[in-house]
């Protein structure tokens, strides 16, 4: 079993990397080797007993999408990407990693030759929605997306489909909720409000909320992506069908209730470290995404997320705090 993972110095990268290096294996095989790519060098993994490559390169210039392959990855996670915010704001570089990198990276597969297959999972999101939108969003609910990052990943799912449905590859997209709390530092997704106002209070700093308490939204933990990963890329081809693309679970709730969360958690110390600070830009992304999901496919096939928000809040505690906070 030889590995690829696009984006792997990314957090979901990093934390899919330190999990199946502590498996040693994926789906009852075992791993060999593990190629990590992404623009900056992704770090190894400590204890990984089989071979171990780093790849830092732009994966939409010419020929590297070709060399990324060139061990004939039997899996590959395809997470490389530039979040919404950044997406938005920098037009040229969101087309260019979120199309025209995932576009390579087929195209090496297809050109590649002597029947080689592989499975590609691919992080879409559920960003490929757009307002007007029902209570809860159905498995069968039509793409609109509203935001140039949603455009590219609602692209980047017809051509996975694309390039499945002509025998190219075995592909299965995931469209992933908000993944909270995101630890480290904050970056330029418009969702990243959503792990701030959790992981920096936690940590005694202040947090800034730049929407409405009323805003509901539907999130996952970190540990929860790494099973959807982990899960789609065991998923037999033809339990998918030809609709490849899924909605991921999550736990859909109210900025409020992500606060009362904490307040429960952490206390009300914690709770008023978050400074409320209007931002329209991201206020008018937030407001063209959705906020319940369905998931009803993905949850008949297995796939699993948090039941609560607190649960969520914990899971950070545990896995990213050393089980500790600041009150």
């Amino acid at each position: 079993m030889n590995i690829l993972i696009t984006g792997a110095a990314g957090m979901i990268g990093r934390k899919l990397t330190e999990r199946l290096s502590k498996d040693g294996a994926l789906n009852g095989r075992p791993i060999d080797a593990l190629t990590l790519l992404d623009v900056v060098p992704p770090a190894k993994p400590a204890g990984f007993a089989g071979k171990v490559e780093t790849v830092a390169t732009d994966l939409a210039a010419p020929g590297e999408g070709a060399k990324a392959i060139s061990q004939r990855p039997d899996t590959i996670f395809h997470l490389a990407g530039v979040v919404s915010g950044e997406a938005e704001l920098d037009f040229d570089k969101g087309y260019h990693v979120n199309l025209d990198g995932t576009r390579a990276l087929l195209e090496a597969v297809r050109t590649a030759g002597e029947g080689y297959r592989p499975r590609i999972v691919y992080t879409s999101s559920i960003a490929v929605f757009g307002a007007p939108f029902p209570p809860t969003i159905p498995d069968d609910f039509h793409l609109t997306p509203l935001t140039s990052y949603g455009t590219q990943k609602a692209i980047g799912e017809a051509l996975l489909a694309d390039y499945t449905r002509r025998g190219i590859c075995h592909g299965v997209g995931i469209r992933l909720p908000s993944i909270v709390v995101r630890p480290g530092k904050p970056n330029k997704a418009a969702s990243g409000f959503f792990s701030g106002i959790i992981r920096e209070p936690l940590a005694g700093l202040e947090a800034v909320l730049p929407v409405s308490e009323t805003v509901v939204h539907t999130h996952a933990s970190p540990r929860a992506a790494i099973g959807f990963l982990i899960h789609a890329a065991g998923l037999a081809p033809d339990a998918l069908g030809p609709r490849i693309n899924l909605s991921m679970p999550g736990v859909s709730c109210t900025v409020a209730e992500q606060i009362a969360a904490l307040r429960r958690i952490a206390g009300e110390r914690a709770a008023a470290r978050i400074r409320r600070v209007q931002d329209p830009l991201v206020e008018r992304i937030v407001d063209g995404w959705p906020q319940r999901i369905a998931a009803r496919r993905a949850r008949e096939l297995g796939f699993a997320a948090e039941s609560s928000f607190d649960e969520i809040v914990r899971i950070h505690i545990d896995e990213d705090r050393g089980g500790s906070f600041v009150a």
